[in-house]
């Protein structure tokens, strides 16, 4: 069911959604690019899921339903799609060091997108958080490290550093549209169980369950639950003449 806000949107004809306006769900903000991170989760979460055998029912029943959903957004492409792929496909092949050989600009897309703004206080070097502002006298301990982070090396002039042009927003008539295929609330709430079950695929490989118990259960222990057991059947339809 889709919230009045989303629906209001719709009315209004807007082309776009704007980022960040409220969806009408609390707490649930309008997702800035869906369609790459949706894609990124999707393609995790499948990498993930090969890892577990094919005669797992758990990878059986995700991928089918992640391979579907990921069909549907992907080819859902957004108005200059084609134009801004050859442009960020030059851009990749003129900074090879950068992105590396062989990469689709959506994959990079993808991952620009997961990147989110940090405050720079809480930004570790050497894999130390660094400390809110302290007053007083330091120690020993502390004057050093402050010493380290100012004298660090700063990045050169010449670092080839590459400005990325994000992917073209879809339009809010195709996000409507994936909603109503995939069938599971807004696309922002979509976004959520793909994290989900991309989380959840990492508790599956390291308690792999997929193996035979330790302990196996004793006989007859389920068959209490099992169906049909408890209530009669249902009476037979007379036989015709």
């Amino acid at each position: 069911m889709k919230s009045s806000s989303r629906l209001l949107a719709a009315v209004k004809s807007e082309r776009f959604l704007t980022p960040g306006n409220p969806t009408g769900l609390t707490g649930l903000l309008t997702h800035p690019a869906p369609r790459s991170q949706l894609i990124y989760l999707y393609s995790s979460t499948l990498d993930k899921l090969s890892k577990i055998p094919e005669y797992s029912v758990y990878r059986q029943s995700a991928e089918a339903i992640t391979k579907q959903r990921l069909d549907i957004v992907d080819n859902t492409k957004p108005p200059g799609y084609e134009e801004w792929v050859q442009r960020a496909q030059q851009r990749i092949n003129d900074h090879p060091n950068v992105f590396g050989k062989d990469r689709h600009p959506s994959s990079i897309f993808s991952l620009a997108q997961m990147t989110e703004e940090k405050d720079p206080r809480d930004i570790s070097w050497d894999g130390i958080k660094q400390p809110g502002a302290l007053e007083g006298t330091r120690t020993e301990e502390e004057r050093a490290r402050a010493y380290k982070i100012i004298t660090r090396a700063a990045v050169t002039p010449d670092a080839d550093i590459v400005q990325w042009e994000n992917e073209p927003p879809l339009e809010a008539s195709q996000i409507a549209d994936i909603e109503d295929r995939i069938g599971a609330g807004l696309i922002e709430e979509i976004i959520q169980v793909a994290e989900g079950e991309n989380t959840l695929v990492d508790t599956i490989l390291e308690a792999k369950s997929w193996e035979e118990l330790s302990e196996k259960p004793p006989q007859g222990q389920w068959e209490y639950f099992a169906r049909d057991q408890h209530t009669p059947g249902t009476q037979e339809p007379p036989k015709g003449k």
